[in-house]
């Protein structure tokens, strides 16, 4: 009877183990999807925009925070004014990395991205 607990409560130990691998491992890919389309936005707008290195790394770390703040939307229900809030922020982020001329480029765009 001792084996049969032990063998029970073995079992039950690697379940619940198993339940916070499966969950850390859909936050770790969540995270590499998101830098995975930070990644590709950025170098479709380098090529778009022509921005230097420095500034790619800004806008891949912009991009970056804004899949982030989008996936906590998705996850929680929010008001339109908090969805406004997230798009003025990545726009008024990239708008301070770039120029004028390669923030027109940029919104050119997305508009056409869109």
């Amino acid at each position: 009877m001792k084996k049969v607990f032990t063998l029970c409560l073995f079992v039950f130990a690697m379940f619940l183990g198993n339940q916070s691998v499966v969950a850390q491992n859909s936050k770790l890919e969540a995270k590499q999807e998101i830098n995975s389309e930070a990644a590709d936005k950025t170098e479709a707008l380098r090529q778009y925009v022509k921005f230097s290195k420095e500034q790619r790394n800004e806008i891949y770390t912009a991009l970056q925070s804004y899949g982030q703040s989008k996936a906590r939307i998705a996850a929680n229900p929010v008001t339109e004014a908090e969805v406004a809030k997230i798009e003025k922020l990545l726009d008024d982020r990239v708008k301070s990395i770039l120029n004028d001329e390669q923030y027109e480029r940029y919104k050119a765009y997305i508009a056409e991205n869109q």
